[in-house]
This record gives C-alpha cells, structure tokens and sequence, in this order.
C-alpha cells in the first residue's frame, strides 16, 4: 500500500497502457465494457492529479518556510 501511495502517477500509466493492449488485442470486446473502463481510468487520473498536486504543495511550503527562516537568519 505503501508503493501506490508513493507512486501513483506509474500505476496510473501502467493501467492505461494496459488498457489500450487490451482494446486493441480482444477486439470483441463490448462497447459499453470498454467505456466504461475508460471512465474508470480517466476517474483515477484526476485522483492521481490531486494527490501529486497535494506533494507539490506540501513541498512548496517546507521550501518556503526555510527560505523564510534563511531571510530572517541574515536579517538579524
């Protein structure tokens, strides 16, 4: 559980490449089948978004309180 908190953005890439051989390799397969696990995909990319944007952010403000704390240290 650990590996896909870390690293949700290869998962998602590896479902969707998987996807893609699959649609193309079984042809047979329904229509509504394969919308449906396109929605799916498309579902999980925008919760793979917000959790990569929540990193940044998070990244970004222990950046800035150090950056902060620097300034501060020289102005004293």
């Amino acid at each position: 559980m650990q590996f896909v908190k870390a690293h949700p953005a290869r998962i998602y890439a590896i479902v969707a490449a998987a996807l893609a051989l699959v649609v193309h390799y079984v042809p047979d397969l329904p229509s509504a089948l394969i919308l449906g696990l396109a929605a799916a995909v498309l579902g999980t990319g925008e919760i793979v978004q917000r959790t990569e944007d929540g990193k940044t952010i998070a990244a970004g403000e222990t950046d800035e309180d150090h950056d902060q704390a620097d300034g501060n240290e020289l102005s004293a």
